[in-house]
């Protein structure tokens, strides 16, 4: 049988029926509490972040969270193929998601090596080739600052043909539409923390985000003891030396 898949995004600047569970051992063995397949996931993840061109020297290492794989299991339990509500996914940071839908079992990392194939769309410091290129898969995968990562499945039988949805999440979120265009800071392998390096990434990370553009100059005018800056300013202000 021919396979039929789908994938969304959702740029971070930004009722249906339940599933049941799948009688198809190839879907079982893609439900995201087993070990292996949270490794798999990981290690697909990361190295695709390793292998980005040109390279990067700011590129943190991801890491499985069971908070956020509650959030994306939670989602995809709702079989929408749509995004979920910001809201819904937030954690202490904002997070991104990524979407795959498909009319059979997917190996995950045949799922998440399509979100990566994006990059062919991909000009790095330019963005999308056209205007009608989707690249906003690749560029939420490589964000350089989003280092937690949680996936989630489910089987769909109110729908038609696409029944399995994948649903990853990252945090914090990528997709800053200012900085869409360098998902991440072009540079040798680990070139921004030469002492926080594992294998080309960087293990630096910041579990804060900054909600506030202009966090850098507010720092210097006022310091981190303002109010404002407590509140808006937490990775500027609490993350001195990290990635974030």
């Amino acid at each position: 049988m021919a396979l039929l898949p789908v994938v969304l995004f959702l740029t971070a600047v930004l009722l249906p029926s339940f599933p049941t569970e799948g009688k198809d051992p190839s879907f079982t063995a893609l439900i995201t509490t087993q070990t292996q397949v949270q490794r798999e996931i990981v290690n697909k993840h990361n190295e695709l972040r390793k292998s980005v061109s040109p390279p990067a020297s700011n590129m943190l290492k991801m890491e499985w969270s069971r908070e956020v794989t509650a959030n994306a299991q939670k989602w995809a339990n709702k079989c929408t193929l749509e995004h979920s509500d910001p809201n819904e996914r937030k954690t202490s940071t904002k997070c991104g998601e990524n979407l795959y839908m498909s009319s059979d079992p997917t190996a995950w990392s045949d799922a998440i090596q399509s979100w990566f194939d994006e990059h062919h769309n991909f000009v790095y410091g330019s963005g999308p080739k056209s205007a009608s290129a989707i690249v906003g898969h690749y560029t939420q995968l490589v964000w350089y600052s989003s280092f937690r990562v949680g996936c989630g499945i489910a089987y769909c039988p109110n729908q038609e043909s696409l029944k399995y949805y994948y649903v990853c999440q990252y945090c914090p979120a990528g997709n800053n539409v200012s900085k869409k265009n360098t998902p991440y800071q072009q540079g040798a392998p680990c070139g921004s923390c030469p002492n926080d390096c594992d294998n080309g990434l960087c293990t630096n990370t910041c579990e804060y985000e900054d909600l506030l553009s202009n966090c850098d100059s507010l720092k210097k005018t006022a310091g981190c003891q303002h109010e404002l800056l407590k509140e808006k300013c937490k990775a500027t202000c609490l993350c001195e030396g990290k990635i974030y």
